[in-house]
C-alpha cells in the first residue's frame, strides 16, 4: 500500500470513529457542571492526562481560556509533588486517559477528594467500565476505536477523539454562556485572530 492509499484509509478511520463517539446526556451534565462551577462561581477547569493525553489536555486547557473559562493543566505525577495545591474547592476536573487503567490519573482522583471531597470530576475515556470510569460523576466515552497506528499501540485515533470531545465541550460552554467575539477580543490581544476578533481583518484562518 502506499502513502497515498494509507492516508485514504487512515482519514476513513479515523472520521468514521468520530462519528461513532457516543453522543450522550452526559454532554449535558458535563456542560452544567463547567459553567456552574466555573463561569457562575469563579472556580477554574483543571485538566489532566498521562503522556499523550496529556498533551491532548493541555490544550483543551488552553483553548477554554481563550473562550472565557479559566483554565490549567495539571501535571499527575507533579500533582504528588506540591503541584495538587493549584485545586481550590470550587473547582472541576477533566481527566483524559483511553484505557482509563492510567496509575497516576487514578491516584489523582483519589488525592484530589482526599483534597476537597466534593470537587466533581469528568472523565473522556475509552472504556467507560473502568475503574476511572467509576469514580467520575460524568463519563463521556470516546468509544473505544481501535487506533490507526500499524501496532495498534501508538494514540493516534485515541488522541483525535479526545481532541473532538474538547471540542464539543468548549463549544457548548461557550453557547451555554453567551461568549461574543468581543469578550474574545479581550482574552486574544495578538495574531490574525486577535486582529479578527476585533474586527480589523475579515475573519478567515490563521493565528
Amino acid at each position: 500500500m502506499n502513502i497515498q492509499d494509507t492516508m485514504r484509509e487512515i482519514l476513513r478511520a479515523e472520521s468514521e470513529a468520530i462519528l461513532n463517539i457516543p453522543v450522550t446526556d452526559a454532554y449535558t451534565r458535563a456542560v452544567e457542571l463547567i459553567v456552574d462551577h466555573v463561569h457562575r462561581r469563579g472556580g477554574k477547569l483543571v485538566t489532566s492526562g498521562m503522556g499523550k493525553c496529556g498533551q491532548i489536555a493541555m490544550n483543551i486547557a488552553t483553548t477554554f481560556c481563550s473562550t472565557g473559562i479559566p483554565a490549567v493543566n495539571l501535571h499527575p505525577s507533579e500533582a504528588q509533588h506540591g503541584d495538587l495545591g493549584v485545586i481550590q474547592p470550587g473547582d472541576v476536573m477533566l481527566m483524559l486517559s483511553n484505557s482509563g487503567k492510567t496509575s497516576e490519573i487514578v491516584d489523582l482522583v483519589s488525592l484530589a477528594r482526599t483534597l476537597y471531597p466534593g470537587l466533581p470530576i469528568i472523565v473522556i475515556t475509552g472504556n467507560p467500565d473502568s475503574a476511572l470510569a467509576r469514580l467520575a460523576d460524568v463519563t463521556l466515552p470516546t468509544g473505544g476505536a481501535p487506533e490507526v497506528c500499524p501496532l495498534g499501540l501508538t494514540p493516534t485515533t485515541s488522541t483525535t477523539m479526545m481532541t473532538v470531545i474538547g471540542d464539543v465541550l468548549v463549544v457548548n460552554v461557550m453557547n451555554a454562556t453567551g461568549f461574543t467575539r468581543a469578550d474574545y477580543a479581550k482574552r486574544h490581544h495578538g495574531g490574525y485572530l486577535g486582529s479578527a476578533a476585533r474586527g480589523d481583518v475579515e475573519h478567515g484562518s490563521g493565528k
